[in-house]
């Protein structure tokens, strides 16, 4: 899956990933409207608004970007409706050949490790029978329990051919408080953000796909930590790098550079609210509510632009 990443990357020629992270106040009023009318003031309604929204997003950029990242807690948080909204949106995307990064954020040890890396990217037994779950290609993981929360992991990237980010180095402005922190390591102190990219290259350099120079083990690094980005780049060069943080959080495309090899790989540059919520912005605002589609695939091409003139220095 990671090759596939890879070439959808150089086809659109824009590594950029879309997180579809839907909330009832990015959702135009016509589409709430037309829920409602359908199920209700209900989790039902409010499922169907975000899955009716998430379709316009995709049908209008699908042919721009080569993934999208759907983040679970947004879907969760209208209980068994929003999952199954989730789970529409994973196979419509999947529908338009695009890579689908699950952003679930797990991290637990043993059988329950096992049970998520097999719920999210594997296959599981029922009697004779085996069955995906939810399905996605990739998925993030908190390697914060250590080497038996990421193992089982790695067992199904390597049988499934998917992938994972590990959480390295994220891109809020608390991250300091831990990340940040030395750590003895030998006779120096070292960030441990560091350790755990040393971690994930050790992981990388263990799960490799038969070809291809970028393992099935990648890594999550906030593109509002360049200089982090620049240290843990070439700590990991087999892995690719998810960089969240673009726009709303504050990181714009000169700030990524370091973050990609010499050739512009190594890199997927996720966008959430700039881009579902586009038409909030002032500079999208001729495109209104009906329009909001269209005013997220303006945002794609504005991001592509500046993303590839960032590279185009490299």
């Amino acid at each position: 899956m990671i090759n596939k990443l890879i070439a959808k990357i150089r086809k659109t020629n824009a590594p950029i990933v879309v997180g579809l992270d839907p909330m009832m106040k990015f959702v135009p009023d016509h589409i709430k409207k037309a829920a409602f009318a359908q199920c209700g003031e209900t989790l039902e309604g409010a499922a169907e608004a975000i899955w009716q929204y998430n379709k316009g997003i995709v049908d209008a950029i699908w042919d721009l970007v080569p993934a999208v990242k759907p983040q679970i807690a947004m879907y969760e948080q209208f209980g068994l409706p929003g999952l199954a909204a989730f789970q529409k949106t994973i196979d419509y995307c999947k529908s338009k050949d695009l890579v689908v990064i699950g952003d679930v954020k797990r991290g637990d040890i043993g059988s329950t490790s096992e049970a998520y890396a097999v719920g999210h990217l594997g296959q599981v037994q029922v009697g004779s029978q085996r069955y995906y779950g939810f399905g996605e290609d990739f998925s993030t993981v908190n390697p914060y329990l250590g080497s038996d929360g990421v193992k089982p992991f790695l067992k199904v990237c390597a049988e499934e051919k998917k992938g994972i980010f590990v959480l390295v180095k994220t891109s809020n402005p608390s991250s300091g408080e831990f990340q940040d922190r030395l750590v003895k390591n030998g006779a120096a102190e070292t960030p441990l953000y560091e350790i755990i990219g040393g971690m994930v290259n050790a992981w990388a350099e263990e799960t490799m796909p038969e070809q291809g120079d970028y393992s099935y083990v990648g890594a999550v690094v906030g593109a509002t930590y360049p200089e982090q980005g620049r240290i843990l780049r070439r700590i990991m060069p087999k892995s690719f790098i998810l960089v969240p943080g673009y726009g709303a959080q504050g990181g714009k495309g000169a700030d990524l550079v370091h973050f990609f090899d010499q050739d512009g790989l190594g890199a997927i540059v996720n966008s959430s609210r700039g881009i579902i919520a586009a038409y909030q912005q002032e500079q999208y605002a001729r495109f209104g509510g009906e329009g909001y589609a269209d005013a997220s695939r303006a945002a794609v091409l504005a991001m592509r632009e500046d993303i590839g003139a960032a590279l185009g220095r490299l």
